[in-house]
């Protein structure tokens, strides 16, 4: 036996959507039902462990035995429940050192990451079943109790015999479908760098990261108390039986004479501008009701574990056009930023129920709560967190791509790219809080929003003209940018040359040290790392400027499978967002390898669990700011900060 691909169907009475895989499979009613597995590629069997049938010991022999690869389409799923159907006490798991995953060899090609996408994509002949999705609601999950069915409030096999049988074939079939796609995606294997990379981000999420559940309660208790606050103030300033209504409102700011179409959040933003005191009292209510602070608490209380930490936080290869991670479950890639001078001091105000001096010392308790949410992922007794992150990390790669030198020699003499970008657009020495200080923010919303072919609706998008530029200072900025970094301009100009061209072509070509390759129906872009960006079925076709310009096939806005088109800029995103996750990745495995536990990471940013008096930040930051060997010139720096609760410093 050199290889075994898996597929288990389970059931648990813990929503699984909400809480995760881990919290999942420590409910109490857990319970794996079928086991599904092919040896070798050979026959597939099912084990009906619901009926009282048993895994074969060698079966269960080969899932800790690092030798026998394991398979599976989302392995995480299979071997986090396996660990717990094995008796794995709370916070220890299979070894992944031993398992793969076909969902993300699916999304290094490009394709979708659900197995009826990925197999639907690649035309396989054996298919997912489409009754899966009843079956799994029927046998899977906790059903309604009824007169009809006595009551109960879970379907057994004995409940429906025929339904049993189809849902052991459909089993039987989601393994057929994974062997399908292993065999059609064959001809590009994934990198043993690449596994080695998804086996520390499974490391990662196996150890989670600890959440002060205490302060995590009360902060959905004040959120609890102020919005009913709120609530009252709303009623008596307007008499509504529902306040919170829409058509209820819309009817009562027209009957005292403000007519609106609509009370979105910009809307009412506008509005309250230009209302009367009165109105603009019940808009700026309505508006602080809106805010959705306690969201991410809510979502910490559905994942944490019984020994208070979070899990399977990290999604691997999450983001398929670039490989990038992404956040699942408390989604912490979209962290609210904390700006808060007595963050600390909020924070013990919140977690010892003081309500009210909240509300006297802040203008908004809602944003408050806001702030404070990264404060509820908290180290272990014992232990504190060191947070590092790569300094300007994307505006470095795309100056070392397109050699842009004057932006390089900023980084080499650690000067702000912020204020050299300004004072290259305009030709003015400018310093931060110093001469021509004002051209700083000019500056910076351009690198923000420029880098990628953005032209005057990037600037808008970034928030220009909230941040005081004029409407008629938006093309000459963008103006001034482009002619500031011509090397920049022409990486993109390049970039799109050399796609378009093996594409049309159907061959393979090079620029700035990146390689494209037409091959199998895919474009290839090889990056300097050697992993590949893949892009499913280009062809030329025309944008909506009426130009050539390349589509392919991919998950579109909607996350819809549809074609979708491309152009140089764009790649160039892909590209150096691409090149920073493979430094991000490479950073990880060596603080890892130095003994550091990573606990989470967000973007460009590690947070390390690390014993108190041991280790040092500029030990970590050394570390991450060490050039990969396929780096040459490319300067990085990392800075970081330790912390007793989770912050930006």
């Amino acid at each position: 036996m050199k290889t075994i691909s898996i597929d288990i169907e389970t059931f648990s009475s813990v929503d699984l959507g909400k809480s995760g895989v881990y919290r999942y499979a420590k409910g109490d009613d857990f319970e794996v039902l079928l086991f599904g597995y092919s040896i070798d590629g050979g026959e597939v069997q099912v084990i009906d462990l619901a009926c009282g049938e048993k895994i074969p010991s060698v079966i269960v022999s080969a899932l800790s035995d690092p030798a026998i690869t394991k398979w599976a389409f989302n392995a995480q799923f299979e071997r986090i429940c396996l660990s717990r159907f094995l008796g794995f006490p709370t916070g220890t798991y299979l070894d992944p050192a031993g398992w793969h995953c076909t969902m993300v060899w699916s999304a290094t090609l490009g394709l979708p990451l659900s197995l009826e996408g990925a197999g639907s994509v690649l035309g396989l002949e054996k298919q997912k079943l489409q009754e899966g999705k009843n079956l799994i609601k029927y046998f899977c999950t906790p059903c309604a109790a009824t007169k009809a069915n006595g009551g109960r409030r879970r379907n057994l096999p004995q409940h429906d015999r025929e339904k049993w049988e189809t849902f052991k074939a459909y089993n039987k079939r989601d393994v057929e479908t994974e062997i399908g796609i292993q065999e059609k995606l064959s001809k590009f294997p994934v990198s043993d760098a690449e596994w080695n990379n998804y086996r520390l981000d499974q490391v990662i999420n196996d150890r989670g990261i600890t959440l002060d559940m205490d302060f995590v309660k009360q902060a959905i208790c004040c959120d609890r108390v102020t919005k009913t606050r709120l609530r009252g103030l709303m009623q008596n300033l307007t008499n509504l039986e529902n306040p919170g209504s829409v058509q209820q409102m819309k009817e009562w700011l027209a009957g005292n004479g403000l007519e609106t179409d609509t009370l979105g959040k910009a809307a009412v933003a506008e509005l309250i501008k230009t209302a009367p005191a009165e109105l603009g009292e019940v808009l700026s209510l309505r508006q602080e009701l809106a805010k959705s602070s306690v969201k991410k608490y809510t979502a910490m209380e559905n994942v944490v574990g019984i020994d208070g930490r979070a899990r399977g936080l990290i999604q691997f290869y999450g983001a398929n056009r670039t490989g990038r991670y992404a956040g699942r479950l408390i989604q912490v890639q979209n962290l609210p930023q904390n700006h808060l001078p007595d963050l600390e001091d909020a924070r013990n105000l919140i977690k010892a129920g003081l309500f009210d001096a909240v509300d006297m010392l802040y203008d908004s308790t809602s944003s408050v709560l806001s702030e404070l949410i990264r404060t509820a992922f908290v180290p272990k007794d014992g232990f504190r967190f060191i947070v590092a992150d790569f300094s300007a990390i994307e505006a470095r790669i795309i100056a070392w791509f397109a050699g842009e030198k004057w932006r390089m020699d900023v980084f080499e003499n650690g000067g702000d790219i912020y204020c050299a970008s300004a004072s290259q657009m305009f030709h003015v020495p400018v310093e931060k809080n110093g001469i021509n200080g004002h051209l700083r923010q000019k500056g910076k919303i351009a690198e923000l929003a420029l880098g990628y072919g953005g032209s005057v609706g990037a600037l808008k998008a970034m928030g220009a003209l909230q941040m005081g530029v004029l409407e008629e200072e938006l093309q000459p900025l963008v103006t001034a940018w482009r002619q500031s970094n011509p090397h920049i301009v022409k990486l993109w100009w390049d970039v799109d040359k050399a796609a378009m061209t093996a594409v049309r072509q159907k061959t393979a070509t090079e620029t700035h040290g990146i390689r494209f390759t037409y091959q199998s129906g895919m474009l290839f872009i090889t990056l300097p790392s050697g992993r590949n960006l893949v892009y499913v079925k280009p062809r030329i076709g025309i944008n909506h400027f009426g130009s050539d310009a390349i589509t392919y096939e991919g998950a579109g806005g909607t996350k819809k499978w549809e074609r979708i088109e491309s152009y140089g800029p764009k790649f160039v995103e892909n590209i150096v967002q691409a090149t920073a996750r493979d430094i991000l990745a490479e950073a990880m495995l060596r603080l890892s390898a130095s003994g550091f536990e990573i606990v989470m990471h967000v973007h460009d940013e590690v947070v390390l669990e690390v014993p108190i008096g041991i280790s040092s930040v500029d030990e970590v930051c050394r570390i991450m700011a060490e050039k990969p060997v396929w780096a040459t010139g490319l300067l990085l720096s990392a800075d970081g900060y330790e912390c007793e609760f989770y912050k930006k410093d």
